[in-house]
């Protein structure tokens, strides 16, 4: 059982100096340099004397250094905030002012100028990790309990981000219960295909950290690019496959994706958003050998808190899959469920759950208290338990979605779409398929200006301005313009009545 996260890596480290913890489309790098490199840049954080338990930004992508500065920031007792390089300006704002960091390590160029604050840019990252260490790194100074290890900044209801509060309490409960109830092979090569800012990146990047892996990087340019996706994937030698549904949709695309080609592909872990019994089923035929997991959990409980190996014979009994068994050391209930297979509000308590967001207690206050010594966190999703002691998911009680594992506020987006002089009236709303997946962000506009006559210009220039606001994730796929739209009884755009009309059987 691990302890603490990164004393367990400093092992790990210490045991296989020389193995590959981190492989960048064949840029490699060990465990020695990740550690020597992180001790070192922590030993720099110590001197400036930031303020105790203080977040530290760390902005951009998937590359060896981001690793390196979150080390670095947990080993001098300081919570770190992934922040993607594809984030807009003002959300990079917006995070500063929610966090108020004292300090940001710019692993890649920071595109606005943020005040206030401290910066550690690339040439001085570069010259402070050739540093030799004149003493020790005290490892009493790690972020150890209920400190903050990382911060992960989600969607807001009013265009605000908020900040989860992971503590390195909450992350060795998931690391302990991902190593025990999944098959995680030590030394394996773990696929890291999720941006630093989205917590399904923590299943892999920990459980590999502390288990001498290999992290393979497979960055946002080639998933973006078919062609340059699938010459890729055949040269990683993966174990552990961990993605969102969406990706391994894309993957079965080829016919070649499968056990005969890629013999060496043991587990496959999926999370953030509904795995669909159609792809699990597809996955299963390619793969039969290997083991398939669905699990489930909000980044308020630390990336997941149910999980189940999808067989033969589950797929058999089921038509739309389970999301898992809890883990050991939580416990979950369904609000206002009376007996069981009855729906309600999934309502998760444990070790995991997170102390709330950061700096917003009135939102804190909201979904999060105290159940028999532990944090409860009221999801704001449907599910139910069947009597064998399965927890499905059935929606969402809110406007919240998961588009392509990411989770989406359609009040966030209709916040900035509201915002644009030339837009009158407007919503975003998801469109499903069969599987309940959402598959397309449908803008309605009634444009400011009446009926346009060049759409794609208006479209073009609601996009351009939306872009300023938004991550590219987020951006409608369709733009539909009307006259106007429905009206709820308090005199607000009906947004259900969009979401029921744009789902409708064409």
């Amino acid at each position: 059982m691990i302890k603490n996260v990164i004393t367990a890596f400093d092992k790990v480290s210490q045991k296989h100096p020389n193995k590959f913890a981190y492989d960048y489309l064949g840029e490699q790098h060990t465990y020695h340099e990740l550690r020597v490199n992180a001790d070192r840049l922590a030993a720099h954080l110590l001197s400036l004397n930031l303020p105790k338990h203080a977040p530290i930004m760390v902005y951009g992508g998937q590359t060896f250094e981001m690793v390196v500065a979150f080390l670095a920031a947990v080993k001098a007792g300081h919570a770190y905030i992934p922040v993607d390089d594809h984030s807009s300006n003002d959300r990079l704002k917006m995070i500063q002012e929610v966090a108020q960091p004292p300090l940001v390590i710019a692993v890649r160029p920071l595109p606005v100028a943020l005040t206030d604050i401290q910066v550690i840019d690339q040439d001085d990252l570069m010259a402070l990790t050739e540093q030799e260490l004149t003493a020790p790194l005290p490892s009493e100074q790690y972020v150890s309990d209920d400190d903050n290890f990382y911060i992960i900044f989600t969607s807001g209801t009013t265009g605000k981000p908020k900040g989860v509060q992971i503590s390195a309490r909450n992350l060795e409960s998931f690391v302990n219960w991902q190593l025990a109830d999944f098959y995680f092979p030590k030394h394996a090569n773990v696929l890291a295909q999720a941006p630093y800012s989205f917590d399904l990146s923590v299943m892999g990047l920990y459980p590999t950290l502390v288990t001498g892996g290999t992290l393979k990087v497979l960055p946002r340019e080639i998933t973006d690019n078919f062609k340059a996706l699938f010459a890729t994937l055949p040269t990683m030698d993966l174990n552990i496959w961990i993605s969102t549904p969406s990706l391994i949709e894309i993957c079965l695309l080829v016919a070649d994706f499968d056990s005969e080609h890629y013999p060496d592909l043991v587990t496959f872990l999926f999370c953030g958003e509904e795995l669909s019994h159609k792809t699990a089923a597809t996955l299963k035929k390619r793969f039969p050998k290997s083991r398939l997991y669905n699990t489930y959990g909000p980044t308020e409980t630390t990336v997941a808190v149910t999980g189940v190996e999808i067989t033969p014979a589950l797929l058999e009994r089921y038509d739309r899959l389970p999301i898992g068994y809890v883990k050991s050391d939580t416990q979950i209930w369904v609000d206002g469920a009376a007996a069981v297979g009855q729906q309600g509000e999934i309502i998760i308590s444990g070790p995991s759950v997170s102390k709330g967001y950061l700096n917003l207690p009135e939102k804190t206050a909201a979904v999060f208290q105290q159940k028999s010594g532990w944090p409860s966190y009221a999801s704001g999703d449907i599910g139910f338990f069947n009597d064998a002691g399965l927890l499905f998911y059935r929606g969402r009680m809110d406007f919240q979605i998961k588009f392509n594992g990411y989770r989406i506020e359609l009040e966030e987006l209709n916040f900035f779409l509201k915002q644009q002089k030339i837009v009158d009236q407007g919503a975003i709303v998801p469109r499903y398929n069969q599987g309940h997946k959402v598959t397309q962000l449908v803008a309605l506009v009634v444009p400011a200006a009446g009926d346009p006559e060049d759409q794609q210009a208006l479209t073009a220039a609601i996009k351009a301005n939306l872009a300023k606001d938004i991550m590219p994730y987020m951006m409608p796929q369709r733009f539909v313009y009307r006259s106007e739209l429905p009206l709820s009884a308090n005199g607000k755009v009906d947004i259900k009545a969009l979401i029921q009309e744009v789902n409708a059987s064409d």
